[in-house]
């Protein structure tokens, strides 16, 4: 067996991680953009614990999707990973939520740095803050108390 020589840069743990190996064989012709795929895996299944993730490949983006569960028993969703210097059209929104449910685009700075919107055919109404309810009584409460 060869000894490593200390001189030698570290080998790049990413290139060698089999999930991102299997998203390279998808084949999609565009290295970054697996990159950017690779880190939104990684954060999804070992920051945020989602389940049952795996690489799809998206031709008529020349992209590489994910799917997964945010929790067991969930629903699967689908999930864009795209590198922030890259643009992207309408017409290619479209074709993702063609497939019938809403996605995750996830845009991927150069620092790997990641934030997540949700994308859906339509509007989506937001939940409102959790302590919306409590706002209302205090400000009636301080009304009341005014007067």
């Amino acid at each position: 067996m060869e000894k490593a020589n200390p001189a030698d840069p570290p080998p790049n743990w990413i290139q060698q991680h089999t999930v991102y190996q299997e998203l390279m064989r998808l084949d999609v012709g565009d290295s970054a953009q697996v990159h950017a795929t690779f880190l939104v895996y990684m954060d999804l299944t070992e920051v945020r614990k989602w389940k049952d993730v795996v690489g799809v490949s998206c031709p008529e983006l020349q992209a590489v999707l994910l799917e997964g569960r945010e929790k067991e028993g969930e629903t699967i969703q689908m999930i864009y990973p795209l590198p922030s210097h890259r643009s992207i059209k309408h017409r290619e929104l479209r074709s993702i939520l063609n497939r019938g449910s809403p996605i995750l685009l996830c845009a991927v700075a150069s620092d790997s740095t990641l934030v997540y919107q949700r994308l859906c055919d339509g509007f989506l109404t937001p939940d409102p803050p959790v302590d919306i309810q409590d706002q209302g009584r205090r400000q009636h409460r301080k009304r009341r108390l005014q007067t």
